[in-house]
């Protein structure tokens, strides 16, 4: 059973899902007094156990804190959930920790300040089994005196690795998804590179610290290329955008005569060659951001 700290702020978590149940045990670890609430009473048994307070309404559990911290499948479920008891949020801090997009955020953000409460989104760069360790980082985007006002409650989900990034409520959203982006992009590309040397017997695992080694030399680019990107320049100090192309077509080639998926070499050299037709043969590779801009818009 936990003993409370009495210097430990109350904290309410409405969605007990995987990530939800940590983020309460997190809590309860730190000594904070937890009340949690789930559709599904049975998901809270553990929880309860240890210390936890079971309420038996959304309403109830909204009102047993300052602080609500939401985490459920989406923000569907989120207002779902949360709309009928939007008065009982008056006055309260609301951080929710739902993933969605930028807009969604910000959209939450606009009702959540009509009920008279504060709005705090967040996101979770961790594993379920890493929240409250030092290997989790929380992202927040939202009023910072909203944030510090519960900051110390909210390290105990990842003391080292709370993060506020600014008062636009989108932030911690588009930070989620722009790392998303880089998570796909290398998996994918890592799952590719397997299937290629799967056509000669070498298995994945024997691959694996290779590829690790080039993901790595990989993200040394990061900065400098960074750079060019904020000041719109881009000179190839490695290799020039022709000489990519020239590896991927040897890439496709490779691909298809071994009869690997085609898609994602594919993808890399039209990127690549409409980055050419647009004059950016002898530049960096950095210089295909504008691709992704000009698709964008």
């Amino acid at each position: 059973m936990t003993t409370f700290a009495p210097s430990a702020s109350p904290v309410t978590v409405v969605g007990l899902g995987l990530m939800g149940q940590a983020l309460a045990s997190a809590f309860l670890a730190k000594g904070h007094p937890t009340t949690v609430w789930n559709r599904s009473a049975g998901k809270a048994g553990e929880l309860v156990e240890a210390g936890a307070v079971l309420a038996d309404s959304v309403e109830s559990a909204v009102e047993a804190s300052p602080l609500v911290v939401v985490c459920v499948s989406d923000y569907d479920a989120v207002h779902g959930l949360l709309d009928p008891v939007g008065a009982s949020l008056a006055g309260r801090t609301l951080v929710n920790l739902t993933t969605a997009s930028s807009t969604q955020a910000r959209e939450t953000a606009a009702w959540a300040a009509g009920l008279g409460a504060d709005y705090v989104d967040g996101a979770i760069l961790a594993l379920p089994q890493a929240i409250g360790t030092a290997e989790a980082t929380l992202l927040y985007a939202g009023p910072k005196s909203a944030f510090e006002k519960h900051q110390a409650t909210l390290q105990a989900l990842g003391e080292t690795g709370t993060v506020y990034l600014d008062e636009d409520h989108g932030l911690s959203a588009l930070y989620d998804m722009s790392v998303l982006s880089i998570m796909w992009g290398v998996l994918n590309s890592f799952l590719h590179a397997a299937a290629l040397l799967a056509t000669a017997n070498v298995k994945a695992t024997v691959f694996a610290e290779m590829a690790t080694t080039a993901i790595n030399v990989t993200a040394d680019y990061v900065s400098a290329y960074a750079q060019q990107i904020d000041e719109e320049k881009f000179p190839a100090t490695d290799a020039t955008v022709n000489v990519h192309v020239g590896g991927m077509r040897h890439l496709l080639e490779e691909s298809e005569a071994l009869g690997v998926s085609t898609d994602l070499p594919r993808f890399f050299l039209e990127l690549a060659q409409r980055a050419v037709s647009d004059g950016h043969a002898e530049d960096s590779y950095a210089a295909l951001i504008k691709q992704f801009r000009g698709r964008a818009a």
